[in-house]
């Protein structure tokens, strides 16, 4: 089993940035797909930023978001950038298990999540 824990969300001015981290018990994930996903209130959760070999980006988060792999248990952070009011969500980190040729934007593909933590930006 693994266990997931997300940290580094808050309130933020328009242009600001925040780091999210992720920080992992139990099972090694040093052979995992991991990904940052978010969820605004009455909208479906979606894909943010992805890492494996590569990493991928959602298009409305390019050139301002960096997805980055630290180690087995602090596994991935996001450092967000230029942040907009339309990035207001709940922020989950998650991760797949296995070997993939491709990072999946679909969160039902994801094996472990975290709780989830709320960034807030002000306009």
């Amino acid at each position: 089993q693994v266990q997931l824990v997300e940290s580094g969300g808050g309130l933020v001015q328009a242009g600001g940035s925040l780091t999210l981290s992720c920080a992992a018990s139990g099972r090694t994930l040093s052979y995992t797909t991991m990904a940052w996903f978010r969820q605004a209130p009455v909208k479906e959760r979606e894909f943010v930023a992805g890492i494996a070999r590569n990493t991928v980006y959602a298009t409305s988060v390019k050139g301002r978001f960096t997805i980055s792999r630290d180690n087995a248990k602090n596994p991935v952070t996001l450092q967000m950038n230029s942040l907009k009011p339309e990035d207001t969500a709940v922020y989950y980190c998650a991760a797949r298990t296995g070997f993939y040729p491709l990072i999946s934007y679909t969160a039902k593909d994801y094996d472990y999540w975290g709780q989830g933590t709320q960034v807030t930006v002000s306009s």
